[in-house]
């Protein structure tokens, strides 16, 4: 029997058509869910986010749905690959309450970055998604920012599976990619939650309260000018702590994601190539295996 072949490495699970569309749906919905306020009316009936999270909590859980399903049928992936993503989830919400409230210190961002790396967008998405309600319910933070935080948390996973090299980067420079993305994002999920927030501080007279039915150059500015004065040291202390948990224990992070990920979706199928057996008076042929990944 010949040396069988060893297995190809473990990629992120890939964006088929389906995938696409339900991601750029339900991102469109996100994006139409923060930004509507700066583009309506002064006298509008509600100016505010605090009464349209319900609807897009009941819209988001579908659409979740949706990209899951979607994914499946674009790959071909098993109920392994939903289990594996509901133990992440888990591990990412009890890894929020050690910092949570602590200067931006949460760690399970950089869990999310490494998860969503391995996993893909698509599976990344619905993993941020997710962890972020099962946090909400382990620590009680169930509110209108709720749907928003989900929404947010998901692009930000779904960011690391977007990044280039990922069935061929490896070792120090993998890291100090996931690293710097890391940095970046955690700023710019910041900034996303801030402007979900600032839409509140209405009526207030202040250089940096949202002001409904102002120009929206006028408003940005003084969302500018919020997130400074506001966010900043927080956002700071979130990015480094992902960039530390990164470099220091993120390679062998991924080392152990990939294997599990490799077992639970992307095991090898084993066939078996030539004749049953020698005919009468012949050498024994060659029984060739080959592994085909799923």
């Amino acid at each position: 029997m010949s040396t069988p072949r060893t297995a190809r490495p473990v990629r992120p699970v890939r964006l088929g058509p389906r995938s696409v569309a339900a991601l750029v749906l339900v991102s469109l919905v996100g994006i139409a869910a923060f930004c509507w306020p700066l583009f309506a009316d002064a006298d509008s009936a509600v100016t505010s986010h605090a009464g349209d999270a319900p609807w897009l909590f009941a819209a988001l859980l579908p659409l979740l749905v949706a990209v899951v399903v979607a994914t499946i049928a674009d790959c071909g992936m098993d109920a392994k690959a939903v289990a594996m993503l509901g133990v992440l989830a888990a591990v990412g919400a009890a890894l929020r309450p050690l910092g949570a409230g602590t200067t931006g210190l949460e760690p399970m961002f950089f869990l999310m970055v490494l998860s969503g790396r391995v996993l893909g967008p698509g599976f990344g998405f619905v993993l941020g998604s997710v962890t972020m309600f099962a946090s909400a319910l382990l620590t009680g933070g169930v509110g209108p920012w709720m749907p928003f935080q989900m929404l947010s948390m998901g692009w930000f996973t779904m960011g690391a599976g977007l990044l280039p090299g990922a069935d061929r980067l490896r070792g120090r420079a993998e890291l100090l990619l996931l690293s710097g993305y890391g940095f970046l994002a955690s700023f710019a999920y910041g900034t996303v939650m801030n402007l979900q927030g600032w839409v509140l501080l209405q009526g207030q007279g202040s250089g940096v309260s949202f002001v409904p039915g102002a120009p929206l150059h006028e408003n940005l500015v003084r969302f500018s000018a919020y997130v400074l004065a506001t966010s900043l040291g927080w956002d700071l202390g979130r990015a480094v702590l992902t960039v530390v948990l990164t470099v220091t224990v993120g390679g062998t992070l991924l080392r152990a994601l990939r294997r599990a990920t490799r077992r639970a979706n992307f095991e090898a199928q084993v066939t078996f190539g030539g004749p049953e057996g020698p005919s009468p008076g012949e050498a024994p042929h060659r029984t060739y295996v080959t592994y085909e990944p799923k």
